[in-house]
This record gives structure tokens, sequence and C-alpha cells, in this order.
């Protein structure tokens, strides 16, 4: 069952109307397909109902939509239910390493990182806890010994601390009774 044309194109104008239009008439109607009209379209594009709210648009304009099959029903309804948490995991954190500076044209570290790590001359980074110094009323006194140990971070991590800062941050800082004396050199490393 198709539905008129002559309606939509007064629609047409805001995308997400149409949308609410076309599920909310589908629906009153019971019909199983739409018609999906964009004006200066000759050709009208069908789609599934169950897929309409996961329709998505191609570069051309034209509503994209699923095959008529129960299986790919099953997986459009199990994609509309995903993706909103798409962007959230899939989203990767940005690293804003600036290569060359507008001022003198060198590598420039990124801020946060001294901040946050610090650098053994070995090559290790370290850094805090997670919350060591947050909310410390309601935690209990084994968990707040815990948070304030010091994590050591992977190969991986460091690897990727080293690229986000310059040379400066890898040099020997000797100071006065500094308490990391022991770790900077790994005596028991067998290379």
């Amino acid at each position: 069952m198709a539905l008129s044309c002559a309606p939509l194109r007064a629609v047409c104008a805001r995308p997400g109307t149409l949308l609410r239009y076309m599920s909310r008439t589908c629906r009153q109607s019971g019909a199983r397909t739409a018609v999906l009209w964009k004006p200066g379209l000759t050709p009208p594009v069908t789609s599934h109902v169950r897929g309409i709210t996961g329709l998505t648009k191609s570069t051309s304009g034209v509503f994209l939509s699923p095959a008529n099959t129960q299986q790919s029903a099953q997986n459009s309804s199990i994609l509309s239910r995903v993706s909103p948490l798409l962007p959230s995991i899939l989203q990767q954190s940005s690293r804003p390493v600036t290569y060359i500076s507008l001022r003198k044209g060198k590598r420039k570290s990124v801020k946060s990182v001294p901040e946050r790590f610090m650098r053994l001359h070995c090559g290790l980074w370290i850094r805090r806890k997670s919350g060591y110094k947050k909310k410390l009323w309601k935690k209990r006194a084994a968990r707040k010994k815990r948070l304030r140990e010091i994590v050591i971070c992977n190969k991986t991590q460091s690897r990727l601390l080293d690229k986000m800062t310059t040379s400066f941050w890898k040099r020997r800082n000797w100071y006065v009774d500094d308490p990391y004396q022991k770790y900077h050199d790994r005596t028991n490393l067998k290379v």
C-alpha cells in the first residue's frame, strides 16, 4: 500500500518532521511499506516500515533502507537500538600534538601530559590513581591507602606519552631529596 505524495511535499522541508509524519501515517493506515518522496526526485523510494526510524540519507538525498527481508529487519532493529551508543564507543580521544608551532616552528608538548604523569629516566611513566583526592570523606582508610599508590604505565602507554612530549621532558633531572631517585635507573633489568 502506497501513500499519496501530495501532503508529503509540504512536510519535506524539515527532515525530522518527514520521518515523524511517515511513521505516524504508516501506523494509522497499518501499511507495510511507505513511499518516501522528496521534491526533485522522479521515482519514489519504497521503504520498509520497521526500518523507518533507522533510515540513513545517502549523498544524493535519497533515504536508504534495508531490503524487505526478515533478516535485514532484525538487523535494522538491532542497529537502531545500538546506534545511539556508537558515537561514545567509537569516538577516539584527541591527542593534540603540535608538530610545527606558529611562533618558532618547533614541536610542542601536550600540556596535560607533564601535569598528570611523570617520566622516570629509564623511560617508564608513572601516574597517580584516578580519584586519589576526590571525596575522601566517604572513602575508608584502606581505599584511601590504595588510591595513594603510584601506577606504572605499560609499554604502549609509555611510548604514546613519549610521542606526546618533547625532549625537554625526557632529560635527566637531579633534585635534592628526590623520592623517586632509586627508581630512575632499573638495575634489575636483564638486557
